[in-house]
């Protein structure tokens, strides 16, 4: 797909390039390792080598990709010390946000109708969980009204998203049961109990985690046994 140059603006160009970079590597397009030069993006992209080169670095700042000294930068691969990493980071972020919700007694409506998105869906696992799922904890964190802290929770659940991505044939929690994990911590927002909130997304990411370091290990193991 060719970006023109010409109508955006160097800027304009930097943030398409990077938008759609990040788009493939989150959906699995750009494999683990894969390693992007600036002349590969610079000719996939029809942009200039600058362009291709600040495109990179944003990536590279947002923890999509690592580049080592020498080296090109690569899309990083994640392990399960990533994986606790980054779903502890969440629990972390969400669990004040909800603390402080709790104070209040409020209960973002954007998290409310994730959640229904959810409910709505036939009880089994099902992969279209994962967009309102995402959805509804961001609306957690939006609901503070904090610029700064979306913004870092943005950056995680990139790191999220990878790992989704990496990990084909994830578990995948049944809808019915994560409808009913996010309605409870609602419900204990609304009760103004932040610490019962936070003990009961400590659980719901907890078992998300484990998952996924599960899933992790069998694809390491059918790759060590291929």
């Amino acid at each position: 797909m060719t970006i023109s140059d010409a109508p955006l603006g160097v800027v304009g160009i930097v943030d398409a390039v990077t938008h759609r970079l990040r788009a493939r590597i989150l959906s699995g397009e750009i494999a683990a390792g894969t390693a992007l030069t600036e002349a590969k993006v610079s000719a996939s992209f029809s942009v200039a080598r600058p362009s291709a080169k600040a495109a990179i670095e944003q990536l590279v700042a947002s923890g999509l990709l690592v580049r080592t000294a020498h080296r090109s930068a690569r899309v990083i691969a994640i392990d399960a010390d990533m994986v606790r990493d980054v779903y502890r980071t969440r629990t972390r972020l969400e669990s004040a946000a909800l603390r402080e919700l709790a104070v209040s007694r409020a209960v973002p409506d954007a998290a409310t109708a994730a959640n229904a998105e959810i409910l709505a869906m036939p009880p089994g696992p099902d992969p279209a969980t994962v967009d309102p799922d995402l959805r509804f904890h961001t609306a957690l964190i939006d609901g503070i009204r904090s610029a700064r802290t979306s913004r870092m929770y943005g950056s995680v659940l990139d790191e999220v998203r990878l790992c989704m991505a990496q990990v084909q044939g994830r578990r995948l929690i049944a809808a019915d049961v994560i409808g009913g994990q996010h309605a409870a911590i609602l419900s204990a927002v609304s009760a103004g109990d932040g610490a019962r909130a936070a003990d009961l997304l400590a659980e719901h990411l907890g078992s998300a985690e484990e998952r996924l370091i599960e899933a992790l290990g069998e694809r390491d193991y059918s790759v060590s046994s291929a």
